[in-house]
C-alpha cells in the first residue's frame, strides 16, 4: 500500500481555490486539507450550495481527495485568531455552527472526515469548566456528523484543552467512545508534545487515525517546520502511517508558508517522495513464492 500525499490550503493563504488546486494536483499530491476560510470556500458567504458544487467539480476534476478543516484563523472574530472556540467562556455557538456547516460541506464535497479540535481554555477557568464545555458541543456534534455519513477528525494541539493523545482519549470515554469520533494525528506535535517517538504514537492510536497532518518541529516548540528543519524522523513515521495500513489523506501543514506555496510544495513533495524510497521493500508475492 502507498499513502495518499496531500496538502493544507491553507498553505495557499495568496491563492483563490482554483489555483490551489491547479498547484497542488500539478506537483502530484493525491489530495487536499480543505480550511474553510474568506478566500477558500467560505462557508458563511452568500450561494455556498452552487459553490460547494464548483469546489466537488475541480477536486473530481483534478483527481484530488479532500478532508475539511475547521482551523481558520479569523473567520469567525476578526479581533481574536480562532476565537470563538469550544470552550471559550461565552459565545460557543458560532465555533459549532462552522463545524455543522463543515460537515454537511463534507458530505456535499463527497468527503467523510471534518478536522476540528478543542482551542484554549481561558485562563481564568478550571479544567472542570473546560470539560462540560467541550463535552456539551460534542454532544450536539457527533450526533450531527453521524446522520451526514461524516467522521469527526479531533486533533490535539500544543497548548489547547485537548493537548494530547491521552486528552482525546479521555474526551472519546466521556462520550462513550463513539465510532463517529476519532482522531487526527498531527505528526509535528508529536515531536513537540509526547513522551513517545511518532513512530510509536501512531502505532498506538492506529484504531483511531482518521486524518494526518504532517510537518517538522523540535521538541518543545511549536513551529511548523519544512522538512528537515526539526527534529523529526520522517521516514520512520511514515513507516509507522503504513504499519498501521492508514487509507486516509497524510497532509502537509505548513499555514505560515503562503509567500512560497508553490516552492514549499514542490521540497515538501520531495521530502515525502525520498522518506518513502529509503523505507525498505517488502518482498512480493512472485518473490516469496521463489525464496
Amino acid at each position: 500500500m502507498s499513502l495518499r500525499l496531500s496538502y493544507g490550503t491553507n498553505g495557499f493563504g495568496d491563492h483563490p481555490l482554483p489555483a490551489a488546486l491547479d498547484v497542488i494536483a500539478g506537483l502530484g499530491y493525491d489530495g487536499v486539507a480543505l480550511t474553510l476560510d474568506h478566500q477558500h470556500l467560505d462557508p458563511f458567504a452568500p450561494g455556498l450550495p452552487a459553490r460547494v458544487d464548483a469546489a466537488r467539480a475541480m477536486l473530481t476534476e483534478r483527481g484530488l481527495g479532500v478532508v475539511v478543516e475547521t482551523g481558520a484563523r479569523y473567520l469567525l472574530d476578526p479581533w481574536r485568531k480562532h476565537e470563538p472556540t469550544l470552550v471559550s467562556a461565552a459565545g460557543r455557538e458560532p465555533r459549532l455552527e462552522l463545524t455543522r456547516r463543515a460537515v454537511e460541506i463534507a458530505r456535499d464535497l463527497g468527503a467523510d472526515v471534518v478536522h476540528l479540535w478543542s482551542g484554549i481554555l481561558p485562563a481564568a477557568d478550571s479544567p472542570g469548566a473546560g470539560w462540560e464545555r467541550l463535552l456539551a458541543g460534542m454532544s450536539e456534534l457527533v450526533p450531527h456528523a453521524e446522520a451526514a455519513g461524516v467522521r469527526l477528525a479531533f486533533e490535539p494541539e500544543p497548548g489547547m484543552f485537548i493537548e494530547t493523545l491521552a486528552d482525546l482519549r479521555e474526551l472519546r470515554r466521556r462520550l462513550g467512545s463513539p465510532p463517529t469520533l476519532g482522531a487526527t494525528v498531527d505528526v509535528g506535535h508529536l515531536v513537540c508534545i509526547e513522551d513517545e517517538s511518532p513512530a510509536d504514537c501512531i502505532r498506538g492510536a492506529a484504531g483511531d487515525v482518521l486524518h494526518v497532518q504532517i510537518e517538522d518541529m523540535r521538541r518543545g516548540v511549536h513551529e511548523h517546520l519544512e522538512f528537515g528543519e526539526g527534529e523529526l524522523d520522517l521516514p520512520a513515521a511514515l513507516g509507522a502511517l503504513l504499519e498501521i495500513d492508514y487509507r486516509g489523506l497524510v497532509s502537509v501543514e505548513l499555514a505560515r508558508h503562503s509567500p512560497t506555496a508553490p516552492a514549499t510544495a514542490a521540497r515538501s513533495m520531495r521530502a515525502l517522495r525520498d522518506a518513502l524510497d529509503r523505507l525498505p521493500r517488502s518482498p512480493s508475492p512472485a518473490t516469496e513464492e521463489a525464496s
